[in-house]
């Protein structure tokens, strides 16, 4: 099933007309406000690429913590 989504405000210009499986390849640091050196320090986590960040069971655990308090406050 196509889905349309308006990436513009989330990627850098260069990756916004990519098809999302290019984009969940695509280096942390295609996302806006991530850098070079945000992606490196991320390498500790064995998270190198869009796709590795949210599948990164850390960062699900911290979301899904920071969305329970969120629904109970």
């Amino acid at each position: 099933m196509p889905v349309s989504v308006d990436l513009d405000k989330v990627l850098d210009k260069r990756y916004e007309n990519l098809p999302l499986e290019q984009v969940l390849d695509a280096p942390v640091a295609a996302l806006q406000g991530v850098s070079d050196q945000h992606g490196e320090a991320l390498q500790a986590l064995r998270v190198s690429t869009i796709g590795d960040l949210g599948r990164n069971k850390y960062i699900r655990w911290a979301v899904a913590l920071a969305d329970l308090h969120d629904r109970v406050h």
